[in-house]
């Protein structure tokens, strides 16, 4: 199975929306989780996008993938980073996490071709 992460992004941000509308209340809370989770801190955004693909790397969800890794380019995040994080995934969730670290690999090939992000 073949995955473009910016469609599957743009389908699943479709789809949160309609959530939103049919259960406003948890996904308005879940909104305003997310947007403090990943504010800048004591930890960069950057860290903290990183750190949530390597989670959805070693939980093996694609659609985390496919949030966290655009987010993680659109903060900044070069390639070497990112295989770094991917390595610790690997390291937390064994052979299946290694998979889905070719994922997110190939999710950040299409979202640097689609952001025109110069990570490297």
């Amino acid at each position: 199975m073949y995955t473009s992460y910016p469609e599957r992004h743009r389908e699943l941000s479709r789809g949160l929306r309609e959530l939103g509308d049919a259960a406003p209340g948890p996904m308005a809370g879940f909104g305003k989780l997310h947007r403090a989770a990943v504010t800048e801190g004591v930890l960069s955004s950057k860290v903290k996008e990183l750190m949530a693909v390597a989670i959805a790397v070693s939980s093996r969800c694609d659609g985390c993938i496919a949030f966290h890794v655009r987010d993680a380019v659109k903060a900044g995040a070069t390639r070497d980073e990112l295989a770094e994080t991917v390595g610790v995934a690997v390291l937390m969730g064994g052979g299946p996490a290694a998979i889905y670290g070719v994922e997110a690999m190939t999710a950040l090939d299409q979202f640097e071709a689609e952001l025109g992000s110069d990570a490297t």
